[in-house]
């Protein structure tokens, strides 16, 4: 029987909490211009992008290992406690797993801010690899490029 799971990942910031939640509700715009290695596209097909209930195509760039694409629904969205929950409903991702969930919190961290991601999940498959090799690295990778985008802009 496959496995459920779930992995966090908490990375610290510079950049203050409302830059750097402001720049993640505008990842659609700023992630393929900003950090083109990483991602190809950001399309909105349903809604805003931002509002419970918008669909987003993510197109990974080349050279990304085993994830060309994923479209996710956003589920929850809390301003005030800058925290954006969404699923995977297409892509890649699901021929490793049945479902696929995932949150981020940006909150104050002394001068800057601690970015906790965590995903929820069920393997489709036990041999199905597991979500730290996919995503740890390319979570704390995203979110320490945008730091640093941010502190030069």
């Amino acid at each position: 029987m496959a496995s459920i799971g779930k992995l966090e990942v908490d990375v610290e910031v510079k950049s203050n909490p409302e830059k750097f939640w402001n720049s993640i509700r505008e990842s659609d715009k700023l992630f393929p211009k900003a950090f083109p290695e990483l991602y190809k596209s950001i399309e909105v097909l349903e809604g805003d992008g931002k509002d419970v209930g918008s669909v987003r195509l993510v197109k990974f760039a080349e050279g990304i290992p085993l994830i060309t694409m994923s479209k996710e629904k956003v589920d929850v969205v809390d301003e005030a406690k800058k925290t954006v929950g969404y699923s995977v409903v297409e892509g890649d991702i699901l021929t490793f797993y049945k479902s696929f969930k995932a949150q981020l919190a940006v909150e104050p961290k002394d001068e800057g801010s601690l970015v906790k991601w965590s995903c929820e999940f069920e393997k489709a498959k036990d041999d199905a690899p597991d979500p730290e090799i996919i995503f740890k690295a390319f979570a704390v990778k995203t979110f320490q490029d945008l730091d640093a985008y941010l502190l030069k802009a």
